[in-house]
């Protein structure tokens, strides 16, 4: 069996690529087992996911969050993450869809809508 790849590639519907950390990416449940061999997807073989239904701006959010996550994921009185208004919808379908594994994210997305 070959090694699991650092890094790993994500898709958006308009055909925007991230290439990003694997142990970041796997904060989504769907990332994880759509990357995990055991599951047999051909993402695990190519190290590339496809999404469909999340946009190239949205994407890039969930991946800069991703990112911010790890950065402060043990750290105290982190400031929030900056979302744009206009994108907080979007990201609230993506975090659904990506198994709800980004709980901040919703919370960040909920508090800007407010």
């Amino acid at each position: 069996m070959a090694t699991l790849s650092q890094y790993v590639t994500l898709i958006s519907s308009d055909d925007f690529s991230f290439i990003v950390l694997r142990s970041a990416a796997c904060l989504s449940g769907v990332i994880r087992r759509m990357l995990d061999p055991a599951y047999g997807f051909v993402e695990a073989r190519t190290n590339t996911c496809h999404f469909e239904n999340i946009s190239g701006m949205v994407l890039e959010k969930v991946c800069e969050y991703m990112y911010y996550n790890e950065k402060h994921r043990d750290g105290k009185d982190v400031p929030d993450m900056d979302i744009p208004p206009e994108l907080c919808l979007e990201l609230l379908m993506a975090s659904d869809y990506l198994d709800s594994a980004f709980p901040p994210l919703l919370h960040l997305a909920l508090l800007t809508t407010a």
